[in-house]
């Protein structure tokens, strides 16, 4: 009797696995994963929830690129300024 359960236990492992491993078994990993199986409103809430957090932290994002956008465009901008394009600036040593 103890053989005849350690034979199904070896064949249905392979068994399990390929269920797993299909489509089917993925669907079922992302429904236990999403919590609540039949409450659709509250995952509606969730994800909506969810994208306002994400557009809150690309609007933080790109004020954050503007600010840095408009720094370099002022340093290139006072650079030039200065004297010609891709000249260097006098040093005090001239021996050389």
């Amino acid at each position: 009797m103890l053989w005849f359960v350690i034979v199904l236990l070896v064949l249905l492992i392979p068994l399990l696995a390929i269920v797993l491993d299909s489509q089917l078994g993925r669907a079922l990993a992302a429904r236990l994963e999403r919590g609540r199986v039949g409450d659709g409103d509250d995952l509606l809430a969730e994800r909506m929830g969810y994208l306002e957090g994400e557009v809150d932290r690309m609007s933080s994002d790109i004020t954050r690129l503007t600010e840095e956008s408009e720094f370099l465009h002022r340093l290139l901008t006072e650079r030039t300024g200065e004297g010609p394009r891709g000249a260097l600036p006098e040093g005090g040593n001239d021996d050389a």
